[in-house]
C-alpha cells in the first residue's frame, strides 16, 4: 500500500510536517521503505530533529520492521555521530529498553557497554534497564558486575536501584545475595518487602516469608503482600488453613486473591470449597474460568463442562483446558467436538497446544482422515514440527496404522530431538517392525543423539514383537553399560516379554527373580501370559496364584490360569477356578477390536452379533480361511531410511 499525504497541504519544500504525519500511518516493511526513500530524497536524513522523531515514533511499535528501522536510524545517524548528543543518554536508553524488554535482552548489555566506552553519561534508568536484561537472562555474574559498578558511582544506596538489584538476584535464583542487599538497605519501601516475600515464597521458605510479612509497617503492607502470602500457603494442604485465615482477614481483595485461593483449593482436592469461592467472586477473569482445568484433572468432567458452557467469553486457553480435561478422562470424541466448536462458532485460531491435544485424541480414536486434516492445517500455516507437535503427529500416524506417513513426517523434520526418535521407534514397535526400529536406533547412535528411558522401552518392545531376542538383549546391555541408565520396571517387563514370546520361560523367570526392584502386577502378568501361550503350567501356576493373592479382583489372572489348566486337560482345576470367579462375582472383560472405513469406526466385541453386516462378514471370513481361496492378503512396505 502506498502512503499518501493530501495534495492540498501548503507546506514549504523544507517542511518536515508531511513526513511526520506519515510516520503515524506506518505499519509494514513497505511503509518503512517509503519513509526511508522520502527522507533520503528530501535530505531530511541529515535532520537530527526529524530522525529523532522517527526513533520516538517507531521504537515502541509492535511491528518488528518499524522497530528495526528505529534502531537502524539510531546507530547510523545518532550513536557515535554527534558529540553534542553524547551528553544526553535519552535515545540510548530508548534503544536499550527496546532490547531489555524485547526479544534480544543480551544486546542491552552490549549497548550499555558502548555507552560507557563512548563517555555517554549513564543514569539510574539506564542501569535499571540493564538489570532487567540480566534478570530475564539469569545472568548472575553480569548482575554482580552492575552491582559493583553502582558502588563505584556512589549510587549504590539509591532505593529504586537497590530494589532492581533484589529483583535481579531473585530471578537469577540467588536468594542469599538478594537478602544481603535487603538487609543492608537504609530505607525500605513496599517494593522491597514484597520482592523479598515473593522470593521466599517461590523458594518454599514460607516461614521466612511470614516473619517478614509480620514485620512490614502498616503503610507498606499492601495487596501484593497479602496475595504473596496467600499464594505461598495455598500450595499445600497443611498451609491452606492459614491461607483461609489470611484471606478472611484481608482489608481488600482483588482477582489475584480469589484466584490464588481457588487454585489452592483445587490443588488440595477441595473442589466444593473451590466452587463456593468461584460462585462468590464479585468479578471473574480468564484465570478464574481456567479452574475448569482443575475440575477436569480431578475427574469432575461434568462440572468442568458446565462451567465451560457458562463462560461469557471463551478463548483459546479455555478451550484447550476443556479439551485437555476430556482427553485426560478418556472422552476423546468430546475433545474433538470442542475443537470443532472452537474453529466454527468461536472462530478462534488454534495454537500449538490445541493441535497437540487434538492429535492425541485422534490417535486414541484412530481417526486417520481427521489426522490428515490437522497435518494439512499445520503445513498450510507453516507451523514448526520441531517440538512436541512433531512427536504427536508421528504418534498419530503410527497409531492410525499408516507407518509410512509417520516415517515421512519424521524424515521431513530437520532438527530432531530425542522425543522425535522415540516416537518413531515406538511407532515401528507398534507395527512389529523390530529390525527397522533397531536400525533406527543404530543410526541414532551414529549421530550421537543421546537416548533416554523411553528410547529403550520402545526399542525393547519392538524387539519383543519381532522376536529379536539377541538384538533386544544387546540393547538392554547398551542401556546399562554404555549409557549408564538404570533399568525401570517397564524395561524389565520388555525383557521378560522378549524371552516369553520366544518361549524362553526359564530365562524370563530368572529375570524376575534377579530384578533389583520389586516386580509389580504388570511384570507377573507378562510372565503369566507367556506361560499361557506356551502351555508352561510349571511356572505359570505359581505365578497365577501369586497374582490372585496380589489382586483378587482382576479377572485376567483367573482366566489365564483356567486356560492353562484346560490346555493340560486338568478339568477339575478349571471348574475350581471358574467357581472361584463366580463366588467373587468376577467376569471376563470381552476382547474388542475396531476398524475405520470411509470415516466410520466399526467396533467388534467377542461373540457380539449386533453389527448390521455380521452375516456377510462371517461369510467372507469363512471364504478367506479356505485353502483354495483366491483372496490373498499382502502388504508391501517400502520405507526409505531418512
Amino acid at each position: 500500500m502506498q502512503l499518501r499525504v493530501s495534495a492540498n497541504w501548503n507546506q514549504p519544500r523544507n517542511s518536515t510536517l508531511p513526513t511526520l504525519i506519515l510516520l503515524r500511518k506506518c505499519k509494514s516493511q513497505n511503509h518503512v521503505n517509503q519513509i526511508h526513500a522520502r527522507i533520503i530524497t528530501t535530505g531530511f536524513i541529515h535532520n537530527p530533529s526529524l530522525t529523532t522523531k522517527v526513533i520516538l515514533n517507531f521504537i515502541s511499535s509492535p511491528h518488528s520492521s518499524l522497530l528495526q528501522f528505529a534502531r537502524y536510524i539510531f546507530f547510523s545517524r545518532h550513536a557515535f555521530q554527534d558529540s553534542r548528543e553524547q551528553d544526553d543518554p535519552f535515545l540510548w536508553n530508548l534503544i536499550i529498553k527496546s532490547y531489555s524488554h524485547g526479544s534480544q535482552p543480551i544486546k542491552a548489555l552490549t549497548l550499555f557497554s558502548d555507552m560507557l566506552q563512548n563517555g555517554v553519561p549513564v543514569a539510574r534508568f539506564s542501569i535499571s534497564l540493564v538489570l532487567k536484561a540480566c534478570s530475564r537472562l539469569g545472568l548472575l555474574k553480569e548482575g554482580m558486575q552492575i552491582h559493583g559498578f553502582l558502588e563505584k558511582l556512589h549510587i549504590g544506596s539509591d532505593l529504586y536501584l537497590q530494589n532492581c538489584l533484589i529483583s535481579c538476584y531473585l530471578k537469577c535464583g540467588c536468594l542469599e545475595l538478594a537478602h544481603r542487599v535487603f538487609s543492608r538497605m537504609e530505607k525500605l519501601d513496599s517494593v522491597s518487602y514484597n520482592s523479598m516475600i515473593d522470593g521466599y515464597v517461590k523458594c518454599g521458605m514460607i516461614g521466612s516469608a511470614r516473619l517478614l510479612f509480620d514485620r512490614i509497617p502498616l503503610d507498606d503492607k499492601n495487596l501484593n503482600s497479602w496475595n504473596s502470602m496467600i499464594c505461598g500457603y495455598a500450595q499445600s494442604e497443611d498451609g491452606l488453613k492459614v491461607a483461609w485465615e489470611l484471606f478472611d482477614n484481608m482489608p481488600v481483595r482483588d482477582l489475584v486473591s480469589w484466584n490464588s485461593m481457588i487454585d489452592g483449593c483445587i490443588k488440595c482436592g477441595k473442589m466444593e470449597d473451590a466452587r463456593h469461592l468461584f460462585d462468590r467472586m464479585p468479578k471473574r477473569d480468564v484465570v478464574s474460568w481456567a479452574s475448569i482445568d482443575g475440575y477436569a484433572k480431578l475427574g469432575s468432567v461434568e462440572i468442568a463442562a458446565a462451567m465451560f458452557k457458562q463462560m461469557p467469553n471463551r478463548d483459546v486457553i479455555a478451550c484447550n483446558a476443556m479439551m485437555a480435561g476430556y482427553l485426560q478422562n478418556g472422552f476423546f470424541v468430546e475433545a474433538l467436538d470442542v475443537y470443532d466448536y472452537m474453529r466454527g462458532e468461536c472462530n478462534l485460531k488454534p495454537d500449538a497446544t490445541t493441535l497437540l491435544i487434538v492429535l492425541s485424541a485422534i490417535a486414541q480414536l484412530r481417526y486417520l482422515d481427521e489426522g490428515r486434516d490437522i497435518h494439512c492445517y499445520i503445513e498450510v500455516n507453516r507451523i514448526s514440527l520441531g517440538g512436541k507437535l512433531g512427536v504427536a503427529l508421528i504418534d498419530m500416524y503410527s497409531k492410525c496404522g499408516t507407518i509410512e506417513d509417520a516415517m515421512s513426517v519424521f524424515g521431513n523434520i530437520e532438527e530432531k530431538d530425542v522425543d522425535h526418535w522415540n516416537a518413531m521407534i515406538c511407532g515401528l514397535a507398534i507395527h512389529g517392525l523390530g529390525e527397522l526400529a533397531f536400525d533406527l536406533f543404530m543410526k541414532m547412535e551414529r549421530l550421537s543423539v543421546v537416548p533416554d528411558d523411553i528410547t529403550f522401552i520402545g526399542l525393547l518392545s519392538a524387539c519383543a514383537h519381532a522376536g529379536l531376542v539377541k538384538e533386544g538383549l544387546m540393547c538392554f546391555e547398551i542401556m546399562r553399560r554404555i549409557h549408564r541408565l538404570e533399568p525401570k520396571l517397564q524395561h524389565f517387563r520388555c525383557v521378560i516379554d522378549i524371552f516369553g514370546r520366544a518361549g524362553k520361560l526359564e530365562e524370563a523367570w530368572k529375570v524376575v527373580e534377579e530384578m533389583p526392584i520389586e516386580p509389580n502386577d504388570v511384570i507377573w502378568r507378562t510372565l503369566l501370559s507367556a506361560c499361557n501361550n506356551h502351555g508352561n503350567l510349571k511356572i505359570g501356576e505359581p505365578v497365577a496364584k501369586h497374582l490372585i493373592n496380589l489382586d483378587s479382583s482382576n479377572s485376567s489372572s483367573y482366566v489365564l490360569l483356567s486356560n492353562m489348566y484346560a490346555g493340560s486337560g486338568m478339568w477339575s482345576n478349571v471348574n475350581s477356578v471358574r467357581t472361584l470367579m463366580k463366588e467373587r462375582n468376577l467376569k471376563k472383560t470381552p476382547g474388542c477390536s475396531w476398524i475405520e472405513i470411509e470415516g466410520i469406526v466399526h467396533e467388534f466385541l467377542v461373540q457380539d452379533k449386533s453389527h448390521p453386516h455380521f452375516t456377510e462378514i462371517c461369510s467372507l471370513l469363512d471364504y478367506m480361511s479356505t485353502p483354495n481361496s483366491e483372496i490373498t492378503h499382502c502388504r508391501n512396505l517400502d520405507l526409505v531410511e531418512s
